[in-house]
Formats: C-alpha cells, structure tokens, sequence
C-alpha cells in the first residue's frame, strides 16, 4: 500500500451498520495502512493496540451490529492523545516517568466505544500537553504529513497527523491555548474544540484544568458533528462539566481583526490566504473589523501571566520528584510559576473580567470572530533551534479563546506552496458549538478549497535509497562508510540499458565513473537505504570528480546513486562491456 486517501467516520458506520462492510475488514485495512506509514512516522505512537486485539474488537463491533444494535460509530477507528485515559494502556503525557496504568477510560473515551468506534492506540504529544508545535517529546517529534520537513503542530501531534495521513477517522486531542487548532490548521483538517464543559474531562490528565477542553480532528464537519452527538454531554464526575446547551446565531455579522493587528511573522502566502478566506466570507456576511488588543492581551496573560502556575500545579509532583524527566523546555516554561504569588493570581483574575467583558460586549454586535488559526508555520529544525519564541508564534490567535470562554472550529482555507496547510478559526460564545459548524460548512461551499490529495508514501519516507557500482560495494574497500551509517542492503540489481561504465584514470583506491549514454549497457549495482541524516553525512564526503544524481534500474524505478562529471573521463578506461565492477577488479587481479 503506497496511497491511501482519508477516512470518514459517517462513511463508514454507515457501511458498517448497512452490512455493506464489516469492522473487522476496516481493522484489516487500518493494519495495513498501519505497517505501511510505520516506515515514515512511527513516532506518531506511543502504543497501540496489537493487530490481534484489534481484529478481536472488531469481531465483538461486528457481533453487536448482527444482534441488531444499530452503533453511530461502528467499526469507525479513532485515535487517542496520551494525556486522555484508555483502560488498557498506559497514559504516560508523553513523559515515561510520570506513566500510569487507568482503571478505567475517560468518559468521552467510554462514550466512544459504546457507539462502536476502534480504538487503534495512544499518540504522542507536546511533553504535558505544554507546546503548540509536536516537537517536545521524548519519542521524537511527529511531523506534517503533506511535508515532512515541517511541525505536525502540538501539542496534539500525533492524533492530527495520524487523521491526516488517514490512518484513523477521526483522533481525539486536547486544547487548552489551541492544541486541538494549530495542528489542525497546519494539516488541512478540521479541528473542534468544544465549549468549556461540553465535552467530559473525566480521565483527562491536566494542563490548565479550568481551562482544558478534549477536541476532535476529522476531515470534514460531518465527521465533528457525529462525533460531537456521540460524546457531548453532563457528566457529574467532573466538576467543570455543564448541562449540555445550544445556541443559535441569530445575525449575519463577522469580526475580522484590523488590517493593522495582523501579524503574518512575514509570512505572506499566510497573509494572501486570509485575506482570499475574507473575501470569501463577505459572500455571506457582513464583515467588520474589530480591535483585536484587548483579545490578545488576555492571550498574554496564558504565558506571560499568572495562568502558567495553573501549569505548575498540574505538574508540581513530577517537578518535586523528579524534575529531570521533564523536557527541558517544558520545564523552562512550567517552573516560572514557582515564582507566581496569591496576589499575582488575583490581579489576574480581575483583569481577565474586565477583559472579558470586553469580549462579551462584542457579541452585541458581531456574531462569529473569524481569525488566521496561524500566521506561520516554520520547519521542525526552525523549532528545535528556537523552541520558545518560535512557539510563541504559533499561539498569537489562539491563547485567549479558553480564558473568554469561547467555542472554537479550525478550518481548512488553503495550501501554501510548500503542502503545509493554512487554516482560520471561526470563534463563537459559548454553546454556539452547533452553529459554527453550520456557519464552516456555508463559507466551505463558497470557500471552494480543494481537498487534500490522497496521501502518497513515496518520497515521504525518512529514508534514502543509495545506489553503489564501484568502491562502495560488499567487500570493495570503501563499503565501511555505508555499514558505519547503518545503511541496509536492499539488493543487488541492473541498471536500465543507458549506461556506460568507466574506470578512473589514477584513483586511489580505483573508482568507476557510471555516465547516462543512449547507446550504453546494463551496469550491475548494489542499493542499499540510509537514513535521511545518514544520507547527507554521506554525500558531503563524496570527492569530485564523482557526485550524487539519479540513476534508473532495470524495472524503470529511479534511485539516488553515484554518477561523474565530465572531467571523470580525461583518461579513463571504458569497462562497460565488463557489465560490472567486480568483473573489472577480477580482471585487474
């Protein structure tokens, strides 16, 4: 399996339910899809169920479908980020220290499988939750699935990229300054964050816990409101849970910041993308500029403020016991509360109501608040180089929506050249969590962005195939630069019939020089595969007149491969009706 397209949660139930399929052909087709993106990003996991346990879950779906349950999910496979509770599996918030085993799943969790959905496994995440770009985990950073050089964004990495390349329908993160909207954005998908109390925090490990809320990526807003009538909903167990509410909107009016407050980071395919999604919405509504200042000075007070103690409280045990286990950069950002005092916190909150008010007066005039999700994406070394600032970024439209209690749908609304996905957020006041959904659907019929195309393995994988004709071989004397990079054998194959093979005049120790001609020959070679970092270690060393180019075999598949500069052949000897180099050096022997 090397393209495989995204799933769809309503699709499938309905096939499911119908008799149509089966759960257990969608396990066997998430295994594949499984074992097959396992070469590209295994990082996206920290478990996951075994293939057995999967089959046996569908059986049981499938046995449950034949007595006559009719299951709103049945056979849907989903995922889960490790900071939520799954009876069966450790929850660890990507810090293998702090790991638990629950004794029972998390309320949304519970609720989920009681509608028949899969639960494939635990994705990997921002350390605690903390971070808004996938690179803080000890299992290694996730990347976007459509550019694998770029940030999955966080701290939901896993679930968005797993729902991304399709291997689940739908993944369940968390949001607490837009960990369920950046990597949404990011990666062309739709990115639900219910209202404060909508959704059950119940098995939840805390980041912030007035501010946390359980999200959902799906492809499309069919899939969030299924996914949504499934889980939402009172659950007395947790103490910030709401009796479930509605809200219509009853006006036509959008606030867009000022043409002034907005800030791309420089990014100007970002800045073209929104103002394309503006002119879009003004189709259907009446679109206003608002003064974003007063939103984003409530946003600083997430970080910048007293609200990072609420952090440090969620974490003080593990700082206590065992703060070396913490991702440093996590533990940079956490430990300022230490220093955060009572009358801090209070100052804090009066601020925040006087902020809020502000919001709420908005709402007297305005209906929806339409935002870049992002201004910018940047690439996953950009990050690690700079893991702070750079994050910091990320958060410019997002940190205020739980602290004003707001509800929040990220959608998709363009490409930029390099695949990553550009998003904005369309932001309600509470319970309006339907209504937006409704108003995402209006602007993506007129928005008319293209879907994502099916998502093709080839030339996403983290490794590079190598072609060697010459010193590079099994047993020749340069083969230890290949095995010291761990480089795999692949096979021994033929080049196609356009080659011609020749020996270097005077190299020490002798090399071939391997040139694309129309009237060539088939030339013998080795493949072997390194890794990408291994890959470019590699070639650096390369001495001219010899370079790395492309090399075509026999069954017409291209590899990277050692190819010469014309200067390569002042001299040289040519060996191609030899077919080979090891023919050549026997002949010398």
């Amino acid at each position: 399996m090397t393209t495989f397209s995204r799933q769809k949660a309503t699709i499938i139930s309905e096939a499911v339910n119908s008799g149509k399929s089966s759960a257990i052909t969608v396990a066997e087709d998430v295994i594949a899809r499984l074992s097959a993106y396992d070469a590209i990003q295994p990082q996206i996991w920290i478990s996951r169920a075994s293939d057995a346990d999967l089959r046996a879950a569908a059986r049981a779906i499938d046995a449950r479908v034949a007595a006559g349950e009719v299951l709103p999910l049945a056979g849907v496979p989903f995922a889960v980020k490790d900071n939520i509770d799954v009876q069966g599996f450790e929850t660890t918030a990507g810090c293998p220290a702090f790991a638990y085993r629950p004794e029972a799943s998390a309320t949304v969790v519970e609720r989920l499988l009681a509608a028949g959905a899969l639960c494939v496994g635990k994705t990997n995440l921002d350390q605690f939750a903390t971070g808004l770009n996938g690179t803080r985990s000890p299992h290694g950073a996730p990347r976007n699935a459509y550019n694998l050089a770029y940030v999955s964004g966080g701290s939901s990495s896993g679930s968005a990229s797993a729902t991304a390349a399709g291997l689940v329908a739908f993944a369940l993160g968390t949001d607490t300054a837009g960990s369920g909207r950046v990597p949404a954005a990011f990666q062309h998908l739709i990115g639900f964050k219910p209202t404060k109390g909508r959704w059950s925090n119940t098995g939840l490990v805390p980041a912030c816990r007035t501010l946390d809320c359980i999200t959902v990526f799906t492809d499309d807003t069919a899939d969030a409101r299924l996914i949504d009538g499934v889980v939402a909903g009172y659950d007395a167990c947790d103490a910030y849970s709401k009796p479930l509410s509605d809200r219509a909107i009853e006006r036509k009016t959008i606030g867009v910041p000022r043409r002034n407050q907005r800030v791309f980071f420089g990014d100007l395919e970002s800045e073209y993308l929104f103002d394309r999604a503006i002119e879009k919405l003004g189709q259907l509504y009446n679109v206003v500029e608002i003064d974003y200042a007063p939103l984003q000075e409530a946003a600083q007070l997430l970080y910048s403020g007293p609200w990072v103690a609420e952090r440090t409280a969620a974490m003080a045990s593990i700082l206590a016991s065992n703060p070396e286990a913490v991702d440093p950069t996590v533990r940079e950002i956490v430990e300022v509360g230490f220093g955060t005092s009572a009358v801090d916190l209070f100052n804090g909150i009066y601020r925040l109501a006087e902020l809020k008010r502000h919001a709420d007066n908005l709402w007297q005039t305005i209906d929806i608040i339409v935002f870049p999700t992002v201004g910018t994406t940047y690439r996953v070394a950009e990050l690690q180089a700079a893991p702070i600032a750079l994050n910091s970024a990320f958060g410019f439209y997002t940190n205020f929506v739980n602290l004003l209690d707001m509800a929040a749908l990220a959608v998709p609304a363009g490409t930029r050249t390099n695949a990553t996905g550009f998003g904005i957020t369309l932001i309600g006041p509470a319970d309006t969590d339907r209504a937006l959904l409704d108003a995402a659907d209006a602007y993506l019929a007129v928005a008319d962005t293209p879907s994502p195309p099916p998502l093709d393995l080839e030339g996403k994988l983290q490794t590079v195939k190598l072609a060697v004709v010459g010193a590079h071989l099994k047993d020749m004397p340069l083969h230890w630069q290949l095995t010291s990079r761990d480089a795999t054998f692949v096979g021994a194959f033929e080049t196609a019939p356009n080659y011609r093979l020749y020996a270097i005049a005077d190299s020490v120790p002798p090399k071939p020089a391997l040139v694309y001609s129309a009237e060539g020959a088939a030339i013998a070679l080795e493949v072997y595969e390194l890794s990408i970092e291994a890959f470019g270690s590699f070639v650096v060393e390369v001495p001219p007149p010899l370079a790395i180019g492309t090399v075509t075999l026999a069954d017409g598949t291209s590899v990277k491969g050692f190819v010469a500069e014309p200067r390569a052949l002042t001299g040289a000897k040519d060996i191609t009706s030899l077919g080979g180099w090891r023919a050549y050096i026997a002949q010398l022997a």
